[in-house]
């Protein structure tokens, strides 16, 4: 609702927020992003690399670490700019237009790794259930389809959402909560009706990672139902063990934004730290850990890297 004393308008910038409570420590906090930021990028660019050259790694559960690892950088590379200006450099406005951006391509991001977490439990499925047909269910052609399929839903479920953003009328109130732009803190800003904007940003949710979350847990039902009936207890820890690292990625995934949606909703009147640290951990932790699991879980990823600075250390 308008009060008297406001007349709406489309801000020019809005004003990004750092972690409250922790203005003197801003330093502090910026090199701890930076080293976040930096052993994400080296993780995950390693990772793409030893898919890309070693030819034991051409097979459809690495095609889907790389999917993610790339993923994972886009993450990184979509929050790097606001937030390094905010911690570094203390600028702490971002134009609105850049901001819808910003938002667009964090959540578009987010909704891909739901879809790519939801693709490699299908790998994991096919390769523990059906070994057999493993190869021909996933063809090279099928994986492309998937990764394009994933990107295509993920770009039409939120080009709607800065679009409607970009409509609605803005009042004096322009402030953020965060150091970089999400839907959830941008709703709040407008003083019109955003019962739509509401309507359609739940049902995107619930149609991207309700869905995909639930197709999970059913593929690893199944999984678990198969693995049971293996008669060796070596067979079935050997089929568990393939599955460790997705399922650690899952986790790493779900957890924080499951998190952060109960905050949202359930602790509106928690400290602000509580919420910024919260949103944090989602964007953040993830890109960082999941290269890290996956190097310290899977065997050709840990000999790949090891043969990789094997051969830098050759060349000194």
């Amino acid at each position: 609702m308008l009060s008297l004393n406001d007349t709406p308008f489309q801000p020019a910038t809005l004003q990004l927020t750092g972690i409250p409570g922790m203005q003197r420590g801003h330093a502090w906090v910026a090199l701890i992003f930076c080293i976040l930021y930096l052993i994400s990028i080296i993780g995950n660019l390693s990772i793409l690399t030893l898919v890309v050259r070693e030819p034991a790694l051409h097979q459809p559960m690495y095609y889907f670490l790389s999917m993610l690892s790339l993923n994972d950088l886009g993450v990184s590379f979509s929050t790097l700019p606001t937030v390094l200006a905010t911690f570094c450099f203390n600028y702490r406005h971002v134009g609105f237009d850049a901001c819808l951006v910003q938002m667009f391509f964090i959540h578009t991001f987010s909704f891909m790794e739901s879809g790519i977490l939801l693709a490699m439990s299908f790998d994991r499925f096919v390769a523990i259930c059906d070994p057999l047909r493993y190869a021909t269910v996933l063809t090279n052609s099928r994986i492309l389809a998937m990764g394009l399929g994933i990107t295509l839903k993920s770009v039409m479920f939120m080009a709607p959402l800065p679009i409607l953003l970009r409509q609605l009328p803005y009042c004096h109130v322009n402030v953020l909560s965060h150091s970089y732009c999400l839907h959830s803190d941008l709703i709040q800003l407008p003083c019109a009706d955003t019962k739509l904007n509401n309507i359609l940003g739940l049902s995107i949710v619930l149609a991207t990672f309700g869905l995909d979350s639930l197709l999970i847990v059913v593929s690893y039902v199944l999984i678990l139902y198969t693995v049971l009936g293996i008669a060796s207890g070596e067979g079935r820890r050997k089929a568990l063990n393939t599955c460790v690292s997705h399922i650690c990625a899952v986790l790493l995934y779900y957890v924080p934004m499951i998190a952060v949606s109960v905050m949202h909703r359930a602790a509106k009147h928690a400290s602000p730290l509580v919420h910024t640290l919260m949103s944090s951990i989602y964007l953040f932790v993830p890109p960082v850990i999941n290269p890290i699991i996956y190097s310290v879980k899977t065997k050709p990823i840990r000999q790949g890297i090891f043969n990789l600075f094997s051969f830098k250390r050759k060349w000194l």
